[in-house]
């Protein structure tokens, strides 16, 4: 089955706009931001301006941007006429002094400035990060998935809406220093007074808190990965100092590459390429410019806490996490806060697929399984900003896997990323893009995994030479297969619901009984659940 199959009923679009989205924001489009900053070390201080073009969807003349404090709007110009603009708490409103008609496209100039929030420990915590290297030269940058862009760029504060259009960003730093950003160095302009100016370019839509300077004492080295869509350009930016070893241990770049298209397919972004820099933080997902702390090492800062099974140290880390949001996270974002689990729970997944591409399925199933002693249960995950997110999501997905197996759930992750590129999107289309796909129903299990702290509970019992079992601690109606042995060695999947249901055993099979390690669940034989 190809994707445009499977979706030819599935609603896509650019942006799916949430429900409670303000009125100033709702009726305009983003279309693109043309961005120009420079940044005062010293002062710990940001001046710049941001050119937002936009198309109107409907009529209005009232149009929300968001800037946080201490930062601070100076002036908005729209056709060489000063804006009048009120305040809100961290929401600036501005007033055109026409309507703008449904369809006209038209930019306006935010100039700013300010202290903006400073990160302590990032990206932990957000904002700009004002650090030093090693050598005590000026290292900067900025963490804001939580925050979002707005506690340093004026700009519109949602996650549905991205710049279709993409992003020009001009970074002006002393001539010491080198400003790396997201896509690609269309110029580097010498000034006077000690400056350079470079001007980077994004043609892909991307989310506000993935645009990010980087500003150090930089070295760089090219390559070229033979990928699914031709060449991709591979560009690594790393302090001076650590451009030997860096460039011998991020030979695996290639791999993981490959990996991801193989399960994946492509690449989504060809046309900005591929760009690790190296970060004062231990890592972040940003677009075509992937922030790197790890220390060129394998493991997370050399170690494999994550799964404690060992396969963790037999990779980078940061490297293929990050590299994983190109996806999921970049490509397919999620439209609200409360669907960040497809950002976060494939991309946690997206570990164990890599590990099963190099080193087998048996290594890949492992290190899922040894993710999953981090799963709290605390709060569901559609909503919240609960750290299971990852690991529970991860765990739904590898459960989801063992039903599909690998040739379908490969189709479904590649027909996901065909159907929805660039695109803005929530979790009922990623559901019922699976149900069209797999011809299967899997809304009970998304409602149980994502929606209940709930593990489901596999109950059994032999009685008169045949096994009972049904599903219970779970919400009504669910079902989901399940892959079991009654003589310990043949597995079969039988289909469990909250009724009992009956299956023959072989005689002398009733002390065999075997169940995937693979399924998210609990097992307990009946009368056992409340011991």
């Amino acid at each position: 089955m190809n994707a445009q199959t499977a979706t030819s009923n599935v609603k896509t679009s650019k942006e799916q706009i949430p429900v409670n989205t303000s009125k100033e924001r709702y009726w305009w489009n983003l279309l693109h931001y043309t961005i120009a900053i420079t940044p005062d070390f010293n002062k710990k201080f940001i001046s710049g301006t941001n050119q937002l073009t936009f198309t109107a969807l409907q009529t209005g003349n009232t149009l929300q941007v968001d800037l946080k404090d201490p930062m601070r709007i100076t002036s908005i110009t729209w056709e060489n006429l000063r804006l009048p603009y009120t305040r809100q708490k961290d929401a600036y409103f501005i007033t055109f002094p026409r309507s703008v008609e449904k369809g006209e496209t038209h930019a306006v100039l935010i100039e700013f400035e300010g202290h903006p929030a400073a990160a302590i420990k990032p990206p932990f915590d957000n904002g700009w990060i004002w650090a030093k290297d090693e050598k005590g030269r000026p290292w900067m940058s900025i963490a804001c998935e939580g925050s979002g862009a707005s506690i340093w760029l004026p700009c519109k504060e949602v996650l549905y809406d991205e710049p279709d259009n993409g992003v020009d960003f001009s970074i002006t730093v002393p001539d010491t220093l080198t400003a790396v950003a997201n896509g690609r160095l269309r110029s580097k302009v010498v000034n006077k007074g000690g400056t350079t100016t470079y001007n980077w370019k994004v043609v892909s839509p991307i989310n506000n808190y993935n645009i990010v300077p980087y500003i150090g004492k930089y070295k760089s080295w090219h390559t070229e990965y033979k990928g699914l869509k031709g060449k991709l350009d591979c560009n690594f930016w790393v302090l001076d100092y650590h451009l030997a070893k860096a460039k011998k241990h991020l030979l695996q770049t290639d791999t993981m590459l490959r990996a991801f298209e193989h399960w994946m397919g492509p690449y989504p972004f060809y046309q900005d390429g591929y760009k690790l820099v190296e970060a004062p933080m231990p890592g972040m997902e940003h677009q075509s410019g992937i922030a790197y702390g790890n220390g060129f090492q394998n493991g997370y800062r050399g170690k494999d806490n994550i799964s404690g099974t060992g396969w963790g140290l037999k990779w980078d880390f940061i490297l293929v996490h990050e590299s994983s949001h190109e996806w999921f996270g970049n490509s397919l974002t999620s439209s609200s806060h409360n669907d960040t689990w497809l950002h976060e729970g494939f991309a946690k997944y997206l570990e164990s697929l890599y590990t099963a591409y190099v080193w087998g399925n048996e290594a890949g199933n492992e290190y899922s399984l040894g993710t999953w002693k981090r799963i709290k249960n605390d709060r569901p995950i559609l909503g919240t900003s609960t750290s299971d997110r990852y690991y529970k999501g991860a765990a739904m997905l590898h459960t989801i896997r063992q039903q599909l197996g690998d040739a379908v759930f490969r189709g479904w992750l590649k027909g996901l990323n065909q159907t929805f590129s660039h695109q803005t999107v929530t979790t009922e289309q990623i559901l019922e893009f699976l149900n069209q796909y797999t011809k299967k129903d899997f809304t009970s299990v998304f409602s149980q995994y994502l929606k209940t702290t709930q593990v489901p509970v596999w109950e059994y019992r032999f009685q008169h030479g045949e096994l009972h079992f049904r599903w219970t601690k779970c919400i009504d109606g669910f079902a989901m297969p399940l892959n079991i042995a009654v003589d310990g060695k043949t597995f079969q999947l039988i289909h469990p619901t909250t009724q009992w249901q009956i299956l023959p055993v072989p005689k002398g099979d009733t002390n065999s009984l075997a169940i995937d390690k693979n399924y998210y669940i609990k097992i307990a034989e009946q009368g056992s659940i409340d011991k």
